[in-house]
């Protein structure tokens, strides 16, 4: 008795479209994040008082430089452009969240900040995939 059922090959057809849809919703997660931190002031000294209360070096040049990131990281992710390098510092980025901030936490705490460091890794070793502008850049002509 054959068991394909176990293993539903036929969903791998979709693996492209998957990636993209994780690609686009991570980069709009990052973006919408720190819009906020961008476009107000008032938002950006919150967050330069959370990381001085964390007790991060320089926090307001931390602050800027982690917003920034995301933003950029965001921006690539949607786009699938650079994507393993802005894979890789989304994945550096909140490796420094992890063990600044939520080091204390309980395990829900983590969760959040350490799917961005699983997925900035995936992303720094996947690449853009089949729907990005990565592999049209980067495709030999």
């Amino acid at each position: 008795m054959r068991k394909s059922w176990l293993s539903p090959r036929g969903l791998a057809q979709f693996d492209e479209a998957a990636w993209l849809f994780l690609r686009v919703l991570t980069g709009a997660f990052l973006i919408y994040g720190v819009w906020d931190n961008i476009t107000s002031v008032a938002r950006m000294q919150e967050f330069v008082s959370f990381l001085k209360a964390h007790h991060f070096v320089y926090p307001e040049i931390m602050a800027r430089l982690s917003v920034w990131a995301q933003f950029f990281c965001g921006v690539a992710f949607v786009l699938g452009l650079l994507t393993r390098w802005a894979g890789l510092v989304c994945a550096i980025n909140f490796i420094v969240g992890c063990a600044m901030v939520h080091w204390q936490q309980d395990f829900r705490a983590w969760w959040p900040a350490t799917v961005l460091v699983a997925i900035g890794a995936l992303m720094a070793t996947r690449g853009s995939g089949k729907f990005g502008l990565d592999r049209w850049l980067l495709e030999d002509r």
